[in-house]
């Protein structure tokens, strides 16, 4: 039973951006590692996101980034805490909602999404931060703006953990650092000297490192905090996560937005499971379906699954040695298939037993549009998830998906209705206290649940006595980023047949002076 915790997220926007300006550098700056998530307006053809030709994918991602924008970033700063028993964490969670300043494309089926689960359009237009793309103009690089806030999540060099991270990090390089490079091998170049510390994806380490049943970022993150809280129960040998969280007051609780991560739900009798939720988080008939769609009954069913699976083989390992036969069938496997951001997926396929290695799931996309997904984790806007950038949508049940205004969410995670008319004290209190908003998918909370994967993952490698390995958290999952479809990862590294892009060239002058290009120009002559 995964225990509660209430998470505060940090609301940001133009009214109090310079305010928290210094709050939001130092929490870059004294970070272990920083986790990020987007929303975005939109992807455009998602047959194309998913070309079997990753250098075509890469085009199809960058056509989207420069004529689409990001409408939501979200970055939770973990802090690993010394003289801490095991791994300790001081989170800081933040949300910006921004808004591009020149003419961009937004979808209607991104903008029916996020309204589904509570981005405030009204707010973004209203409070937005400003941005523009592409290079720097003007005073773009000077002052406290969004392009200079990146500027110091560069400087910090700090690992950078994302979820099914690619259209992630095209979209942050096109909106806040520089023109996108033509070629994927001078991105992925640029990349690599823009983050020396290391890039992880989540959503790989989760298929390929943890290997759990589903890989969507709702799934993941409970499974985690399942598995974590098990394994204190029992006390294992192994390390356990802890997270500590600021404690906000005055004037600053009233940017707080309190997310309450409740305890998982019991499983009790039989459980009827909608088995393509089940599988990525996302289901056509959206909290119409009369099946299953809670994620922590749903990690529970597998759990359980898992266990009779076990029994099965050791009954007919047995029944063999005995030479007898067993005829018993297998229990169903989850479906899979490709899920895209924006919610469009392709044909299902079976996936093997969570013990063995999930193969690559195929790129074909059928055009049908999702409702809301995990596909929707990002669904928003959205990158192709599982498939490779799928917006990972942050699931909801149909009950979460009717909730109102007029409800809140204590730090108890208690909802209660709140009166239609309210006494200025109770408006004091109100501010203390903020709403869950038609759910739970925000770009700064799925932050927080990439960092927590992470943060967890990595305590797996790391041995009791030992101290914790900085300089490679995980090291079998170092700049490999999740690709839909292919069984292998893409390596973010600088070939020696890739240059650097010219307009990064210029930009990391700005952020480590002029002696940056004359010392890579010194290095590459070393080389020779």
């Amino acid at each position: 039973m995964t225990s509660s915790m209430v998470v505060p997220v940090i609301d940001v926007q133009n009214d109090n951006f310079k305010e928290l300006w210094p709050a939001m550098v130092l929490a870059i700056r004294t970070a272990s590692f920083i986790a990020l998530d987007t929303e975005l307006s939109g992807l455009g053809s998602r047959k194309a996101l998913l070309a079997e030709c990753i250098e075509d994918r890469y085009k199809a991602i960058c056509n989207a980034a420069r004529t689409r924008s990001i409408l939501s970033l979200g970055f939770a700063c973990f802090k690993k805490l010394e003289n801490k028993d095991d791994d300790t964490y001081l989170v800081q969670v933040y949300n910006l909602t921004l808004l591009c300043s020149e003419e961009y494309v937004i979808e209607p089926q991104s903008v029916q999404f996020l309204v589904q689960h509570g981005f405030d359009f009204n707010k973004q237009y209203a409070e937005g931060v400003p941005y523009l793309r592409g290079n720097d103009k003007g005073t773009d690089s000077h002052g406290i703006n969004m392009r200079m806030l990146f500027v110091e999540l560069l400087r910090a060099r700090k690992p950078l953990v994302l979820h099914n991270g690619l259209i992630d990090m095209v979209f942050l390089y096109q909106c806040f650092y520089a023109h996108l490079p033509d070629k994927l091998g001078t991105f992925t170049a640029d990349l690599s000297q823009m983050f020396p510390a290391g890039i992880y994806d989540t959503k790989y380490a989760t298929e390929y490192e943890l290997r759990f049943a589903a890989s969507y970022l709702e799934y993941a993150y409970k499974k985690c905090k399942l598995d974590n809280s098990k394994s204190l129960e029992v006390g294992g040998n192994g390390r356990h996560l802890f997270l500590e969280f600021c404690k906000y007051s005055g004037h600053l609780s009233s940017y707080v937005d309190f997310r309450p991560c409740l305890a998982g739900s019991s499983l009790e009798g039989p459980l009827n499971v909608c088995q393509r939720f089940s599988a990525y988080g996302w289901c056509p008939n959206g909290s119409q379906c009369p099946l299953s769609h809670d994620t922590d009954l749903i990690i529970q069913h597998d759990e359980k699954n898992k266990v009779e699976k076990k029994k099965k083989r050791k009954r007919k390992r047995k029944n063999s040695s005995q030479g007898n036969v067993d005829f018993e069938g297998a229990s169903e496997n989850k479906q899979a298939h490709m899920e895209l951001k924006d919610g469009e997926q392709g044909p299902d396929q079976v996936i093997p037993d969570t013990d063995s290695k999930p193969p690559p799931v195929t790129e074909q996309v059928d055009g049908t549009p999702a409702q809301g997904s995990e596909s929707g984790e990002k669904m928003t806007t959205e990158k192709v998830e599982e498939g490779n950038g799928v917006a990972e949508p942050q699931a909801v049940s149909a009950e979460e998906e009717m909730k109102t205004d007029k409800e809140k969410v204590e730090g108890n995670g208690v909802s209660e209705p709140q009166p239609l008319a309210t006494s200025d004290a109770a408006k004091k209190e109100k501010s203390k206290r903020k709403k869950l908003e038609g759910g739970s998918h925000r770009a700064g909370f799925d932050a927080f649940m990439t960092g927590y994967i992470f943060s967890y993952a990595a305590t797996l490698t790391e041995r009791v006595g030992e101290p914790p390995r900085l300089e490679s958290w995980l090291p079998e999952c170092l700049n490999k980023v999740y690709l839909s479809g292919k069984s292998v990862p893409m390596h973010i590294v600088k070939s020696t047949f890739s240059k650097s892009s010219k307009a990064h060239m210029h930009k990391m002058d700005i952020v480590w002076g002029k002696s940056f290009s004359s010392s890579v120009a010194s290095t590459a002559e070393g080389t020779v």
